[in-house]
């Protein structure tokens, strides 16, 4: 029996958010399994495991994923052709014209559905055939080609009631509905979305439940019957909430809520939009704390676990196979560094490496997950749930402190202002704007063709001020800023933003001048993180310093040079490096100001209680050396790395040579830095681009700093850009003689340290200051 089972996933349809896409299951990628009765029995056998290898690469939803699910899908194409299974085939163009759909290159999609959607009918396969129709008036409907859209969707809809594909239909009824609301037809968009909910309840298909609920909420929104709407959505979240809370990975989670990010921007401006009629019943309040909902729900997780050792009470042999994997993710890395450094690799070489490479990261993260699933102390943890507004005054703010609160929308933007005892909230305009302004003066700031011209600075912060600060100028007084971003503002050294006025040299001086700012994935995280230390017994010692570490076989620290200490060579022994920096051609040269920085930090701490690492004892060992956790304040001065697309792959550079040049890992990654177990007031990473990372919908910046949170650290200053190396060094000796002899807080250490750089001639640009940011604890 040649049996074909139908995955619906997370995929990308039809929607009413005005062009935006809903995610749920509008189409559908199917793989055919068991072995073909069409002959070629071990041909058609190795097309079914490429099919199935192509849709694990496909359900992880990357970009090299999915292109490697292409690589996969066109072997069993191949291979199907060869057998003669028609029906493999047509199941497979589909395949490959979903995921060339889903990675915007919608004429290719066309392409392979036309050439599948015929075959589909040759055999007979008539929901193969709903489908493929689905799909290709999907692609339609992306096109713009709204009536091309309905007239494929039209003729999936009475297949599917054919076959009785309730499922199929209740997709197809929905994406019908999207294309009449994008038509601006609303009440036939409604028609055809209240014939999809009930036979989504029907199926028991709760996430497409969700989706129609969603849809009919944005049609009736658009008709004016907001209330009805509220109704809606509301009941569509408590869907997505309950779903999220099955979802047993974080990285699943984390990738699930990022779909579904849109229902919440969708709710909250459907609150803010009900406060502009009815001021005072509560609907600002209502829509901070959907915002708060909506952010940084993984990490809040991820925190409430890094207390609770949920390794401990797991079968041993779930443990030994967690760090078999790893260990073959890293033999992997090896092999892929060699294939790569020889001239006469192929294109197939390393599409072969990639997907093996996904594989395994995929069993791993499965591993991870049956680990949590069957670990008593993580079956113990509840789901931690993010403070209300009266929780955030109460224990996140004091008389002196003011919550500025992001959310960045597609057609209007918000911010909200939290006090101690008051909420005011202010319309915005769109994130594209907010977008384009922000980027324009992070430029300004950091672009060495304008970053000394103070007039350019300071016409760039007046615009973007202009819009994201003046509404709120009047309550900011000097008073401390708790900063929550969003989206592009995550990567903003509001410490160099100005609060609106002239422009030039006599304008108004940066915020730094007159507040503290602190930056939050989220308020609830400040909450997690305080409950974790609460009852942590404090370090006995004060600092410990990693500085100055060797990087290449040329160092004069060399005693006996090796010829054979290539770059290959310390790649070879460094599993992701290469990954991590990407096609940048970075070199890792040394940076002799963090020695000197190293030595005026430790000369303010008593040699009693401090340990210095310089040199080749700044090694990975170090880093990971259970050591550190006696240790209140703990310093890297090395060069550090973001990776935005893989944030796995970020991290901090290590000695990669010992004494006699023989390469060393000395990589500390993104996965080692959460896996230290840490009881730090601070860690500081001196170093570059330390806290950046890639910025996923819900949960913000994804790097660095969430892996030293969870290892322990109460608050970590990071960098924004790749940082002067002597400019650094001078604010850090500046930043510690402030924590260290005059006793101030490390938010109020980094500002004095800050305004005394705004306040030399030679480092007043605020490239040189304004990189370094504290996220975390205040007080």
């Amino acid at each position: 029996m040649n049996l074909r089972l139908w995955v619906w996933g997370i995929a990308v349809g039809a929607s009413i958010l005005l062009g935006v896409p809903a995610v749920a299951a509008p189409s559908a990628m199917q793989i055919s399994q068991g072995v073909s009765q069409q002959g070629g029995g071990n041909t058609a056998a190795a097309a079914e495991k490429s099919l199935k290898e192509g849709l694990q690469l496909y359900q992880q939803g990357t970009a090299e994923s999915l292109k490697g699910a292409i690589a996969k899908f066109e072997e069993a194409l191949k291979l199907y052709r060869e057998a003669g299974d028609r029906g493999g085939e047509a199941v497979t163009l589909n395949n490959i014209g979903k995921v060339y759909s889903d990675l915007g290159e919608k004429q290719k999609a066309l392409e392979y559905y036309s050439q599948s959607l015929p075959l589909s009918r040759a055999v007979g396969d008539r929901s193969l055939e709903a489908t493929t129709l689905n799909n290709i008036g999907l692609v339609y409907d992306d096109l713009g080609e709204k009536q091309k859209a309905l007239e494929y969707l039209s003729q999936s809809l009475p297949l599917s009631r054919a076959v009785g594909d309730r499922g199929g239909e209740a997709t197809t009824l929905n994406n019908i509905g999207g294309v009449y609301s994008d038509l601006g037809e609303k009440q036939k968009a409604l028609e055809y979305l209240s014939q999809s909910l009930p036979l989504r309840r029907a199926v028991g298909d709760r996430s497409g439940e969700a989706v129609s609920l969603y849809n009919i909420a944005f049609a009736k929104r658009d008709r004016g019957n907001l209330t009805e709407a509220l109704t809606n959505i509301e009941t569509s979240l408590k869907i997505i909430e309950s779903l999220r809370t099955k979802v047993a990975g974080p990285e699943l989670r984390t990738s699930y809520f990022a779909t579904v990010q849109n229902y919440y921007q969708f709710y909250i401006d459907l609150l803010m939009q009900l406060h502009k009629t009815q001021p005072k019943s509560g609907y600002d309040t209502k829509a901070f704390e959907a915002s708060e909902r909506s952010r940084a729900r993984s990490l809040l997780e991820l925190l409430q676990e890094a207390n609770a050792d949920i390794r401990q009470g797991v079968a041993p042999e779930l443990l030994q196979r967690e760090r078999s994997l790893q260990q073959q993710l890293d033999a992997l890395e090896k092999r892929r560094i060699e294939v790569l450094n020889r001239p006469n690799h192929t294109p197939a070489q390393e599409a072969e490496l990639e997907q093996q490479r996904q594989t395994l990261i995929t069993q791993y993260q499965d591993i991870q997950t049956q680990i949590r699933t069957t670990s008593p102390r993580y079956a113990a943890l509840t789901q931690p749930q993010p403070l209300t507004l009266s929780q955030i005054q109460q224990q996140i703010l004091d008389e002196n402190t003011i919550l500025l609160q992001y959310s960045l929308g597609k057609d209007r933007s918000y911010l909200w202002a939290v006090t101690k005892t008051s909420i005011t909230s202010y319309e915005l305009p769109k994130a594209a704007e907010i977008e384009t302004t922000a980027k324009n003066f992070r430029a300004a700031v950091t672009d060495p063709r304008y970053r000394d011209i103070p007039n350019r600075v300071a016409e760039a912060s007046n615009a973007l001020s202009q819009i994201i600060l003046q509404p709120v100028a009047a309550q900011l007084g000097q008073k401390r800023l708790l900063i929550v971003g969003d989206g592009v503002l995550n990567y903003l050294p509001f410490a160099a933003l100005s609060l609106p006025g002239k422009s030039g040299e006599n304008g108004n001086p940066p915020l730094i001048v007159n507040h503290e700012i602190v930056l939050l994935p989220s308020a609830s995280t400040l909450g997690i993180l305080r409950q974790n230390y609460s009852d942590r017994q404090a370090p006995t010692r004060t600092l410990a310093i990693l500085a100055d570490p060797v990087f290449s076989g040329n160092d004069e620290r060399i005693k006996n040079y090796s010829s054979a200490t290539t770059e290959q060579a310390v790649e070879s022994a460094n599993p992701g490096l290469s990954r991590s920096r990407g096609n940048n051609n970075v070199q890792f040269d040394r940076l002799k100001f963090t020695r000197q920085e190293a030595q005026i930090i430790q000369a303010l701490v008593p040699a009693n209680s401090r340990t210095e690492s310089l040199d080749f004892a700044a090694s990975r060992a170090t880093a990971t050396s259970p050591n550190l956790s006696q240790y209140k304040i703990i310093h890297f001065a090395t060069h550090g790395f973001a990776n935005s697309t893989n944030p796995e792959l970020s991290g901090i550079l290590m000695s990669l040579v010992d004494e006699n040049g023989k390469p060393l890992n000395g990589f500390l990654r993104l996965t080692d830095i959460f896996n230290l177990k840490l009881a730090a007031e601070l860690v500081v990473l001196s170093a570059c681009q330390t806290g950046l990372g890639q910025n996923i919908q819900g949960e913000g910046m994804v790097g660095l700093t969430r892996g030293f949170m969870y290892a322990g650290a109460k608050r970590v200053v990071v960098s924004l850009w790749s940082v002067d190396d002597e400019g650094t060094s001078k604010l850090m000796s500046s930043f510690y003689q402030g924590m260290l002899k005059k006793g101030l807080t490390p938010a109020a250490a980094l500002r004095a340290a800050q305004l005394e750089m705004l306040q030399q001639k030679q480092w007043q640009s605020p490239y040189y200051w304004a990189a370094f940011t504290l996220q975390g604890e205040w007080r």
